[in-house]
């Protein structure tokens, strides 16, 4: 297994490199490095930017219009990307509904909807969760019945990631209610334009509407806008979950925030006490371990073996990183950490108020992480995962 990049990788990488640098506006990558709140102009001018390129779907293959690089090029570019300060692509269309659509979506389908996502034009969001159904995905009752040429939906979705800002959602319905409960769902996108969508925030204990409710009441779906099967949606959303949580490992965002992290603990004078440097370094051990993890899939991959189904396991130790990287950030701040007045700190001024601007966003940022463990499958469940794999 060799995991060192060929010349012809670190080629690529350099023009990666280059081409972000020259594309990435300064004042968006400056919020990124700082972990200042990104507004939805910001997050969705970083996509239109990627997506003139055609590099938005940088996963995609080549015929639905991507630019059909392999795992190790895809990864190098992931890199590149956190590693200048480029916003973090919001997954719902490019990394999570797109590939569904192309394995088990119409060619109509496909023509219709994967466009306005490769162009970062159209906002998508995620209706999984339930406030009954969450790790246990397949207890949803959100409903859809058949009606002629269309579905009737009712029920609720919960931590509706961006759904403020969402034009289409795709949503698990149970369309049947006999048999076991993951062969009654199917999956059906739902234009949030539609009469009967409402969308009603969940401020966080960072203060932001992060997430949301999301309510259907008699919401009327062209039955054209159900994905492959009726009741077969179970399949389709283990084949998108996989994608979710290889994404929340993001190692590239925690080399990030790694060194933000020394920026910090330099700034604030505590770089130098031997004890916190001590958890700086296992902290970056693990950082390395979980890039190795990645490189071992990619090498695979790129070798022509099967990949390594560790999904659960980068799911875990990725967001168990990120927790430790805020809350070793907050320890370094110490009590200038706790102010968090969101008004303040969006306007500019609640660093100098404190004492220092690199702390104003850290209390914002270390409750926001608190979710990590829990969403796409929470650890627990992840761990059940692994040992059943390991185990039979």
């Amino acid at each position: 297994m060799d995991l060192a990049f060929t010349p012809e990788e670190q080629k690529f990488r350099e023009d990666i490199r280059a081409w972000v640098r020259a594309n990435l506006p300064p004042e968006i990558s400056h919020k990124v490095h700082n972990a200042l709140t990104l507004t939805r102009d910001d997050m969705q001018r970083w996509a239109r930017i990627l997506g003139k390129k055609g590099w938005l779907g940088w996963g995609w293959p080549q015929q639905f219009g991507g630019p059909g690089w392999n795992a190790v090029q895809k990864h190098l570019f992931e890199e590149e990307c956190a590693l200048a300060g480029a916003p973090r692509v919001v997954p719902f269309g490019p990394v999570m509904v797109a590939p569904v659509i192309m394995a088990f979506g119409s060619a109509e389908q496909q023509k219709r909807f994967l466009p306005g996502i490769a162009s970062g034009e159209v906002w998508w969001s995620q209706g999984y969760s339930e406030p009954g159904a969450g790790s246990d995905l397949a207890s949803l009752k959100c409903r859809a019945e058949r009606k002629g040429d269309k579905y009737i939906v009712n029920g609720q979705k919960t931590w509706t990631t961006l759904a403020q800002y969402g034009e289409w959602i795709f949503c698990l319905v149970r369309t049947s209610t006999e048999g076991k409960p993951q062969t009654g769902i199917s999956f059906l996108l739902i234009d949030m334009k539609s009469p009967g969508v409402t969308v009603r925030p969940i401020i966080m204990l960072d203060g932001s509407p992060e997430v949301n409710e999301v309510f259907f009441d008699n919401v009327e779906v062209p039955a054209e806008n159900l994905i492959g099967e009726e009741n077969k949606g179970w399949t389709y959303a283990k084949h998108l979950l996989s994608h979710e949580r290889t994404n929340i490992a993001d190692v590239n965002r925690a080399k990030r925030e790694l060194e933000r992290l020394k920026r910090i603990a330099k700034a604030e004078n505590v770089y130098e006490d031997q004890r916190f440097r001590d958890e700086i370094a296992k902290l970056e051990v693990d950082v390395v371990a979980l890039e190795m993890l990645v490189l071992r899939v990619l090498s695979a991959e790129k070798s022509g073996k099967n990949a390594l189904d560790i999904a659960a396991l980068l799911k875990i130790r990725g967001s168990e990183i990120q927790q430790r990287y805020s809350e070793l950030m907050m320890l370094a701040a110490g009590p200038y950490a706790v102010p968090l007045i969101r008004e303040a700190m969006e306007a500019g001024w609640q660093g100098e108020f404190v004492g220092a601007a690199h702390v104003a966003p850290l209390a914002s940022t270390y409750f926001n992480l608190r979710k990590t463990t829990i969403y796409g499958g929470s650890n627990e469940v992840q761990r059940t995962i692994v040992a059943q794999t390991a185990l039979g």
